[in-house]
This record gives C-alpha cells, sequence and structure tokens, in this order.
C-alpha cells in the first residue's frame, strides 16, 4: 500500500478534510504505526476554527493526538527492542531534542512539540512515531481506551496529582465535566480527595458527573452557588479548584470560593485574559493560580498500568466509534455536543 487516508488540516485557510497521502516512511529512531484507534478532542476542534494555533507555524497536518496501534514496520537505528505487532499507545507528544534542557538531558523541554498540533497526528491509518514516544500497551486494553489516555486522561491526572498536588481528604472543584472534567472527576476521587464537586451548566453533564464519582454536582448559575460549596467543604472552601472548561468566568467564580492557601490550576485552555476581580482578597488568602498543559511520558505509562488493573475504568468514556473518513462528522458532533459526548473515537 503507497497511500492512505488521513485527516488533514490546512492550517492558513481551517480546511478540513480526508484524503489520500502518501504512506510515511519511518526514519532513524522511528517506527511506522498501524493505526487502530485515535481520539477526537477539543483541541482538534479549535485548530479546525483557528482559535489554538501549532506552535511551530506549518502549513498543513494530519490531525489526532490520541492514538493507539501496533507497530507495523521499523526505521533503522533503534535502540529499543521493538517488533512488528507489537500493541502501543502513542504519547501526545514528544522533546524537541534542541532545547537547553534537552541537551543538557534534563526535563522539562523548553519547546515540546504536540502530535498532530506541531507535527503529523494519527488521524489516518499509519502514522510516524519516535520511539521514545511510544508505550506498550497490554492485550486486555482496548485499543480505543488506550488511544485516550495520553491527553483526555493524562492531562487531568497530571494537572491533579503535580500541578494541583491534590492530597486524600482534600475538597476539590472541578469545572467541566466533559472529555477532560469527567476524567478529572475520576481522578480526583482515585486521589482521595473529599469531597469532589463537580460544576457544569449542563443538566446532563451534572448527572455524568455524579455516575463518575462526584459527591456533588452543581449548576454555576445557581444563586446559592457560593453557600452550597461552603456547606459541602463544613466553611472552608476549595483546597484546590481545576478549570477544565477553558472560560473565563469560570475562573472569576473558582476564585471567590478558594479557601485560605487555595489554588486554582487552569487546565482549560482559552486566548481569552485571565482575571481576578477581588484581588485583594486573593491575596488575603494567599490563593494561587498555576498553569498547566498536558502531561508527562510517565503519567501515560502510570494510566496504563491503572486502567490494564481495572483501577481505573475507562469504558464510559468512550461514546462512540465512527470510521475514519467521517472526521469531519465526528468533529460536527462534538463541537456542537450532539450526544453530549465524552470521547468519539476514529477508526480507521
Amino acid at each position: 500500500m503507497n497511500t492512505m487516508l488521513a485527516g488533514r488540516l490546512h492550517v492558513p485557510s481551517g480546511r478540513f478534510r480526508v484524503e489520500e497521502v502518501p504512506v510515511p516512511v519511518p526514519g532513524p529512531g522511528e517506527v511506522l504505526i498501524e493505526v487502530k484507534a485515535a481520539g477526537v478532542c477539543l483541541s482538534d476542534v479549535h485548530l479546525i476554527d483557528g482559535s489554538l494555533k501549532p506552535f511551530v507555524p506549518t502549513e498543513e497536518l494530519t490531525l489526532g493526538h490520541e492514538v493507539a496501534g501496533v507497530i507495523h514496520s521499523l526505521g533503522p537505528d533503534l535502540r529499543g527492542d521493538w517488533a512488528p505487532g507489537t500493541r502501543v499507545a502513542l504519547q501526545a507528544g514528544q522533546s524537541c531534542g534542541e532545547c537547553a534542557n534537552c541537551r543538557r538531558r534534563r526535563a522539562p523541554c523548553l519547546l515540546a512539540r504536540t502530535r498532530g498540533v506541531d507535527y503529523d497526528g494519527g488521524w489516518a491509518q499509519f502514522a510516524i512515531a519516535r520511539e521514545d514516544t511510544l508505550a506498550p500497551i497490554p492485550d486486555h486494553l482496548p485499543f480505543d481506551q488506550a488511544a485516550i489516555i495520553p491527553d483526555a486522561v493524562s492531562t487531568p491526572y497530571a494537572a491533579i496529582v503535580v500541578t494541583g498536588e491534590v492530597r486524600p481528604a482534600q475538597a476539590v472543584g472541578i469545572w467541566g465535566a466533559g472529555g477532560l472534567g469527567a476524567h478529572g472527576i475520576q481522578l480526583a476521587r482515585l486521589a482521595g480527595a473529599a469531597p469532589v464537586i463537580a460544576v457544569d451548566p449542563l443538566a446532563s453533564a451534572r448527572e455524568r458527573a455524579l455516575a463518575f464519582g462526584a459527591d456533588l454536582a452543581l449548576d454555576p448559575a445557581d444563586p446559592d452557588f457560593a453557600a452550597s460549596v461552603l456547606r459541602a467543604t463544613d466553611g472552608r472552601g476549595l483546597d484546590v479548584a481545576f478549570d477544565f472548561a477553558g472560560v473565563p468566568a469560570v475562573r472569576e467564580q473558582a476564585a471567590t470560593v478558594l479557601c485560605r492557601g487555595g489554588a486554582m490550576v487552569l487546565a482549560g485552555l482559552t486566548p481569552q485574559p485571565l482575571t481576578v476581580t477581588d484581588g485583594t482578597r486573593f491575596s488575603w488568602n494567599r490563593n494561587q493560580i498555576r498553569g498547566h498543559y498536558g502531561s508527562g511520558p510517565e503519567h501515560v505509562e502510570q494510566l496504563i498500568r491503572l486502567a490494564a488493573t481495572g483501577r481505573l475504568d475507562l469504558s464510559p468514556s468512550i461514546t462512540d466509534h465512527l470510521p475514519l473518513a467521517e472526521a469531519g462528522e465526528a468533529v460536527h458532533r462534538l463541537e456542537n455536543k450532539i450526544g453530549d459526548p465524552i470521547r468519539l473515537v476514529l477508526v480507521p
């Protein structure tokens, strides 16, 4: 096979279409992956509508940063003992290999690149992967669940356990119960947070939040909102508030219900300004705002173990499967919340 289907975005115009392109050839230190499943993320929608731009300027690329499949063929000069047929998930990004930290073998990379954003991703029948971005998956872990671990699960995981530093019995608020927030609820509960309070304007999303393990699900427009948070936390407020929605109003509201010393973690992305209306109160309370983006390779590996051993059930996260040829329909459904999806998965 010399050509394959791929979901391609022309970045300057925002034109997206599934088309025939040449099958890529792995170079030194790379392997060719036969894609079995690829998640559809709101970041993909934002790339198409132009509100999110590649960090590395590019004219055209294949979308998709949540990918799982099998190794199809090997490039030269591999250091690992890889073999065709090995089941793998792909890290959602890779180090640049060129910045000061990479040259000194220090983490984090200062110019990390994201799959399907800064270089070709996995909305395709085949994809190239650098061998250091391969995460083996066991035979009993389904490809669709493995595919969404990078980003949909690992981003909230890293936000909760690393950036938010959530500890057992801390009160946690999760704004947005969509693709990131629903997993954030699961993972905050797994980390021992108590109570876990979900906040979403959609009644269906609040119901889902409770099904995913939230102790309480609140409507942000409820006039009794702040009082409800205080009642649930014995008058203290939240130790950590997570914005998984990327909405300025969320950040304003979250800042008002933090406890003294509490922190707000910004995991949802938005180009809009960040404001705190009552800056004096925020400073007096010694509150903090922490930015968050993505996750590390070790987080994906940890989550694969948690899912493989049954500690984390990702099966409810898969809303539907669509053929790769219908990637445009998947984007439309996610953008317009048709069926209120958590994760739609493309199957080449």
